[in-house]
């Protein structure tokens, strides 16, 4: 009889393990390319399942192509088989530590890994309850729900849940101001190329999120930055910038900044807002974090209203990163040609993502559970700093909310050195040299507050800095 062993805490359905039944046999060679697969029939009675799992289980295998189906004759293994590569199965230890670095080590690791570098909450944080009530309640609504395609703008119900939120943090759009994209990151890249072209100077703070550079050079174009201080960045240097250059716009992170955690103050904001008047530069704002926040921080849109001000978004942080949906908030004048630029490059969004993303704002539940994740944070946030203190690192600040802790490692110590050690060590951590323009060594790392709580973080984060010094003797 079939046994189905637990996966990622639940029971595999009886499909799901055929089909791990299979690929073991294959990749522990003992089905070669070409051999052909028992029958259904044969198959069924040898594993104790019905006849229907297994033409689902080979179903599956078929469309991931593990497998090729030839008429009147059977299945057969597919082939020719892929070399055994313990990198692909591993971290990448030998990778340069560039701007992708951090997310690919996340993503690609192992649930053994310890991930302190990671920007994601845990799995045990999330709504996960909420999540399955919706799936449940779009599974016995009409069939459209689930197979057609959204509309140019997005599903009307989220961008007015949106434009509401947006209202309650001091900025006002309506639902047509809002275009609803695949993720954030899809929707800066659809502002990239609405406002860009290779060669353009664009404008970001230093340190900012990793993927900013990425994705900017990916559009070809020169970045500069303007050096974080705890209120926002510097204005001096935003100003000999913004003379110098003419960027095309600032790519602002709104709220709490990744990764130093600061908050941008009414003050700086307003210089900001005279300087790209001055010199016609845009202002793109990411909202990532916005919910985290335990109380609005100062929004650049706030006082330009969407005159010169643009804003990116998306409730992957609290809600789920498996449901795909971001947004554009932008003046009206602007949408029409996002929109086409939208459909050209991806088509509709998800629809799916929308509605269930509607779903869970719609239910009082969520502003509990939003209220629940910043007092986890608030105390992981004190507990994590203590933490660092006591094995020697410096918070550049103590943030006021939010997930990250950007700290300062002791005696001239390169975070590119200790990201290293970490990650043999079972460890991923994320070096300053990452979120910095800067060539060279950094000695800051980025902590994510909620993934520091394992007594291990910190025990590898000192065997990485006793190692890291000794190297340097």
């Amino acid at each position: 009889m079939l046994h189905a062993p637990p996966v990622d805490g639940r029971k595999m359905t009886r499909a799901e393990a055929v089909v791990e039944a299979i690929r073991a046999r294959v990749d522990g060679r003992k089905l070669a390319p070409g051999a052909r697969l028992p029958s259904v029939r044969g198959l069924a009675a040898t594993m104790g399942v019905s006849k229907s799992t297994v033409v689902e289980a080979y179903d599956r295998l078929l469309a991931e192509g593990a497998i090729v189906a030839r008429r009147g004759s059977g299945f057969y293994v597919a082939g020719p088989t892929r070399p055994l590569s313990l990198a692909a199965i591993g971290p990448q230890l030998d990778r340069a530590i560039d701007p992708l670095w951090v997310m690919r080590q996340s993503l690609q690791s192992g649930a053994d890994m310890l991930k302190p570098g990671s920007g994601w909450l845990p799995e045990s944080w999330m709504p996960d309850v909420a999540i399955q009530r919706g799936l449940r309640q779009m599974a016995r609504e009409a069939i459209e729900t689930r197979t057609q395609y959204d509309a140019p703008l997005g599903f009307a119900p989220l961008r007015q849940q949106l434009a509401q939120r947006m209202t309650e943090r001091g900025v006002s759009a309506s639902p047509d101001q809002i275009i609803l994209t695949n993720s954030a990151s899809h929707a800066l890249d659809l502002v990239c190329r609405f406002l860009i072209e290779p060669g353009d100077a664009v404008l970001v703070d230093d340190p900012c999120y990793f993927n900013f550079h990425a994705l900017l050079r990916a559009h070809r174009a020169r970045i500069f930055g303007a050096p974080m201080t705890p209120e926002g960045p510097d204005v001096e240097t935003f100003a000999r910038i913004l003379e110098a250059e003419k960027p095309r716009f600032y790519l602002a992170i709104a709220g709490l900044h990744n990764p130093t955690g600061a908050t941008l103050g009414p003050v700086v904001a307003h210089k900001l807002l005279r300087l790209a008047e001055k010199h016609d530069t845009l202002i793109v704002e990411d909202e990532v974090f916005a919910d985290l926040e335990p109380y609005p921080a100062t929004r650049m849109a706030s006082f330009d209203g969407f005159d010169r001000v643009i804003q990116v978004g998306s409730l992957t942080k609290t809600v789920s990163a498996a449901f795909r949906c971001g947004y554009i908030a932008a003046k009206p004048e602007w949408i029409e040609e996002l929109i086409d630029l939208k459909l050209a490059t991806g088509g509709s969004s998800g629809r799916l993502s929308a509605v269930l993303l509607h779903r869970n704002l719609s239910e009082g539940g969520y502003r509990r559970h939003l209220e629940q994740l910043r007092a986890k944070l608030s105390d992981a946030m004190g507990l994590t700093l203590r933490r660092l203190e006591a094995s020697g690192l410096t918070p550049w600040l103590e943030p006021r909310g939010g997930m990250f802790v950007w700290a300062r490692l002791p005696g001239g110590l390169d975070a590119a050195d200790i990201a290293r050690i970490g990650l043999r060590r079972g460890v991923v951590f994320a070096p300053g040299n990452v979120f910095s323009l800067a060539q060279g060594p950094n000695p800051y790392l980025r902590f994510n507050v909620a993934l520091c709580g394992p007594p291990r973080v910190f025990a590898a984060l000192e065997e990485a800095m006793n190692e890291a010094a000794r190297a340097t003797l």
